[in-house]
């Protein structure tokens, strides 16, 4: 299924804080929304990430079965803290053979390991942008009640100083809370 983040001067989360980890950045906006039927072009104002969900690429069967175990649903009543992070990966890594990825991504970087630590406290959803040709290869979103803020952030700091993340070469965090209804 395709995803949308919009970026503009409306949406259904308020963007708190948006950093630029390294790269490029993407244009300041005051809200982003997440939609399921695709516009036919960008706001005029703001921009619009593209992004399909697909499968687990770099995921075992047992990862997988421990991630189903404990992975909470998005759109949790409790969960109005979010944060997109669009990530690009150098051509180094994309050059490198699939087994080579995810050793890095696995055995040296223990993502999904990580990851695991922080559920259900932190739920997450990968979306790839890579195959629909546009400028970040993964958007990640992630949703989280207001005190478990220093889990994110922790969750972060240790990925961030993997070996995985020194094959990123753009990379914006966008933080969120669910604009009043």
């Amino acid at each position: 299924m395709e995803f949308a983040f919009i970026g503009g001067d409306k949406g259904a989360w308020r963007v708190t804080d948006m950093r630029t980890v390294c790269g490029d950045e993407l244009a300041p906006v005051d809200y982003v929304d997440v939609v399921d039927n695709i516009p036919a072009s960008k706001p005029s104002e703001g921009w619009l990430l593209r992004g399909v969900v697909s499968n687990l690429r770099y995921t075992e069967r047992e990862e997988l079965k421990q991630l189903q175990a404990i992975q909470p649903a998005l759109q949790r009543p409790e969960a109005t803290c979010a944060v997109l992070i669009p990530i690009r990966k150098t051509a180094a890594w994309w050059a490198l053979p699939q087994d080579e990825r995810r050793a890095i991504f696995e055995q040296h970087s223990m993502h999904t390991q990580i990851g695991l630590e922080y559920l259900p406290a932190i739920a997450r959803k990968l979306h790839h942008g890579r195959d629909l040709g546009e400028p970040f290869d993964f958007l990640t979103w992630f949703e989280f009640a207001p005190h478990h803020k220093p889990l994110f952030d922790d969750l972060l700091r240790r990925l961030r100083a993997s070996l995985e993340w020194s094959y990123v070469d753009r990379e914006v965090e966008v933080r969120l809370l669910r604009a009043a209804a």
